[in-house]
């Protein structure tokens, strides 16, 4: 099988792999959909990101979603020829974290496409992959299976819903309008929030915020002053879904955020000066937010059954061998939201 397999930053390679042995309680599905994440071009441009590097070859990829081609022994809730989104997370179930329901803290995850343990956990950009049946959800006649894997990026955006307490009436800032931001949109006004203004410093990506979903955008770079205007009366906002992991959004979300709002941090980014002041004296809950467990289920569901709509966010797809194009594609915000590979 054809596989997309990193060796170092910008040198991606398309190569044969050997397809796994399927195994009891295992299926094997063919790929037919990934899409590139933030995670994905991080290894592309740099090699890794922060302390975690590539020390060896691996698969990239995580957000994807195929058909099950075979069944392993006892295998009884799928059926060859079905559509499935595969959740990559993989919690071991039995140490101390999975035992208190925090899956996504798992002591032994096996998170594909990850760099993080030595030997690094291979992705799923392949042609085959196996899976634990647990993993693979049905698909919804109707969906497409480029939608079905937008389900992994979308999970994410659903477990900082539930970081963030209930969105029911509330009014919502989103700072950052990537995929991760656009999908944080999608979400809190698929959970009740009342009004949502978006922030970038990119037009493009506004647009786009604006067409699925957010009550107003706000270029941040050009006109800062719309942005400071809901500062007055100590805040206007009760939540912030921060996604471009930018001091200068978080400073500026704390400024516009009602007392005792939240802050939930979803971008990545490196140290960051917070006024510490405000924070105590706004009584702010300030809330990371890391991948998902239950969620996957969820936004597999949501997008099934129509209640939300991805579409829109899916820029372009390109076959496995143009995989390098894709990768510059997907690099250029100005351009692209969501880029998909074809296996």
């Amino acid at each position: 099988m054809k596989a997309v397999v990193i060796h170092a930053a910008r040198d991606l390679r398309i190569e044969e792999r050997e397809a796994e042995a399927i195994g009891p309680g295992q299926v094997e599905v063919a790929i037919e959909a990934g899409g590139i994440c933030g995670s994905d071009l991080h290894y592309y441009n740099h090699g890794g990101f922060g302390t975690v590097r590539l020390r060896e070859p691996m698969i990239l990829g995580h957000e994807v979603a195929g058909t099950i081609k075979a069944l392993g022994e006892g295998v009884s809730t799928l059926a060859v020829g079905d559509r499935v989104a595969v959740s990559p997370s993989r919690p071991c179930n039995a140490c101390d974290y999975c035992l208190k329901g925090q899956q996504n803290h798992c002591l032994n995850m096996r998170f594909y496409g990850s760099a993080m343990p030595m030997p690094h956990i291979q992705g799923a950009f392949r042609q085959r992959l196996v899976a634990e049946q647990w993993q693979c959800h049905r698909i919804a006649d109707g969906v497409s299976i480029n939608e079905a894997a937008m389900a992994e990026p979308f999970a994410v955006t659903l477990h900082a819903v539930n970081r963030a307490g209930s969105l029911a009436d509330k009014r919502v800032l989103v700072t950052g309008c990537g995929p991760i931001g656009a999908l944080a949109i999608i979400a809190a006004r698929a959970h009740g929030a009342r009004e949502i203004v978006a922030t970038d410093v990119m037009a493009a990506v506004l647009d786009k915020a604006l067409a699925i979903g957010a009550d107003r955008v706000i270029d941040v770079a050009s006109h800062p002053e719309e942005l400071a205007a809901y500062s007055a009366n100590k805040g206007y906002f009760d939540v912030q879904f921060e996604a471009s992991g930018n001091e200068r959004a978080v400073r500026s979300g704390l400024e516009v955020l009602k007392p005792r709002g939240v802050l939930v941090q979803l971008g990545l980014g490196g140290d960051v000066a917070i006024p510490q002041n405000m924070v105590v004296a706004k009584e702010i809950e300030m809330k990371g937010t890391f991948r998902f467990h239950e969620e996957f289920g969820l936004a597999v569901d949501l997008i099934g059954k129509r209640r939300v709509d991805l579409k829109p966010l899916l820029t372009a797809i390109f076959p496995i061998d143009d995989a390098i194009n894709a990768f510059e594609t997907a690099a250029d915000r100005a351009k692209s939201m969501k880029v998909q590979l074809a296996f």
